[in-house]
């Protein structure tokens, strides 16, 4: 992706296991056409480090000390968005995963993904693409597929509900939403139970893929 090694691709690792981050740093050494560019136990350590230089894609862990793989992935494209932020993960429940596709992830991978397939996952989101372990997919489709659009285009959301709405997509939670909007949690708590009435939802995960399967925010 780079003007320098167009044949190699650079990789960043955000990961606080020890033996999975150094795992995959020697994965990424050994392999031509990839180089391990840094390996961090943190978001915090890897927000720093990414001042200085920047891979073609980072690999990104949910569960982190400190600031979570969701939060940070949302960092990292408001500020460089020319990084692919690719998430390696155990979790694969819905919330994390539309969570963290929301917040900016390219992709969403399982820890037990063999080796050979995380380096093709690689090369296919470094060409633009979006690589899901197959049981991420399943349930992306799933999740999507449950909504049929509504004739009613904005379900009578107000332009403020539709704020809310944009923030919760953007991946914020109650406090953050909050802070950007200048109010109260308790008054975005009563936003969301408002959406969550209007769009006959019962959850942030429901609301979110509504949003976004009938373009709710365009």
């Amino acid at each position: 992706m780079g003007d320098a090694a167009v044949s190699t691709i650079a990789v960043g690792i955000v990961e606080d296991i020890d033996e999975i981050r150094e795992g995959l740093a020697d994965l990424l050494a050994s392999s031509p056409g990839f180089a391990c560019m840094d390996a961090w136990r943190s978001m915090e350590d890897a927000l720093r480090g990414l001042r200085a230089r920047r891979p073609d894609i980072l690999l990104v862990d949910i569960g982190l000390p400190g600031m979570d793989g969701i939060e940070g992935i949302r960092r990292v494209r408001e500020i460089w968005p020319s990084i692919v932020p690719v998430v390696l993960t155990v979790y694969q429940d819905d919330d994390r995963i539309i969570q963290a596709l929301c917040a900016g992830a390219r992709g969403y991978l399982l820890k037990k993904t063999a080796a050979p397939e995380i380096l093709a996952r690689l090369e296919e989101a470094a060409a633009g693409g979006a690589p899901m372990s197959p049981e991420i997919a399943r349930l992306v489709v799933s999740l999507f597929s449950r909504f049929v659009p509504s004739p009613e285009a904005d379900h009578g959301l107000t332009p403020h509900e539709i704020r809310v709405l944009k923030l919760l997509v953007d991946g914020h939670n109650y406090r953050t939403a909050a802070g950007q909007l200048g109010v109260s949690r308790s008054t975005i708590a009563f936003h969301v139970r408002k959406i969550y009435t209007k769009l006959e939802v019962h959850s942030k995960t429901e609301a979110v893929a509504k949003a976004l399967r009938e373009g709710l925010l365009r």
